[in-house]
């Protein structure tokens, strides 16, 4: 399908605390200008939850305590709903077509923008982005969310862990383990991970609020960020 860039749009960077809408005018900027410059250039964006999944999430686990994780998700799946109508509406030149919250359903895919968000329990919109990705023929996935790069360690916790420029698929695997859990804040997540894995896609993780390095990744120069499955 022409030049096709998919893009998992954290829901961190559009919604850090507040909706970023300086970011999003940013965002909206960059992207707008690429895609001009061919009109077979095609995006697909997922947006994720950020602040009003988790904020929903820890309002249902501070009242109910034994909730479980699939209404844990269904809170997170709703949030990436919101954003991603948002994200839609700004592009709702380029984007003729509805909100994708069904990544196996019917999909029409008319304008020059995608933009699909949450589908189900069991895994993040990470992996709504790898079904997609396969779907239109998708080989690389631009995830981007507030690090720079993916780290040996969680830099939160370990002073002392480490950039990584490339890893492969079962070094990162060994990272982030094999399942999911509602909220889980992995770089991307396991079920996604192993699907990228077997379909041998690749993912680069990369800081989107820097927006000249995402159109550096785009126009496929020199970037910063980590590439997964090298």
């Amino acid at each position: 399908m022409g030049e096709l860039a998919v893009i998992s749009l954290g829901g961190s960077i559009i919604v850090p605390g507040e909706v970023d809408t300086s970011f999003l005018e940013q965002f909206s900027g960059a992207l707008r200008s690429y895609l001009a410059e061919k009109k077979s250039r095609k995006v697909i964006l997922v947006c994720g939850g950020g602040a009003p999944a988790r904020q929903y999430q820890q309002a249902l686990t501070a009242v109910c305590p034994e909730s479980d994780a699939e209404e844990l998700d269904w809170l997170g799946i709703r949030a990436t709903h919101i954003n991603g109508q948002l994200v839609k509406a700004i592009f709702s030149d380029l984007c003729p077509d509805n909100l994708v919250i069904n990544p196996t359903g019917h999909i029409s895919f008319k304008g020059q923008v995608l933009v699909a968000a949450g589908w189900k329990p069991g895994f993040s919109t990470d992996t709504d982005a790898v079904l997609l990705a396969e779907r239109f023929g998708g080989k690389l996935i631009i995830n981007l969310s507030n690090i720079s790069k993916v780290y040996t360690d969680d830099p939160k916790k370990n002073p002392d862990t480490e950039p990584l420029d490339a890893i492969s698929w079962s070094q990162f695997r060994q990272m982030v383990g094999e399942t999911w859990e509602p909220g889980k804040n992995t770089p991307f997540d396991p079920v996604a991970s192993q699907r990228a894995e077997r379909l041998r896609m690749q993912v680069i993780c990369a800081d989107g609020r820097n927006i000249p390095n995402l159109l550096d990744i785009l126009n496929g120069r020199s970037y910063v960020g980590t590439l997964i499955g090298s």
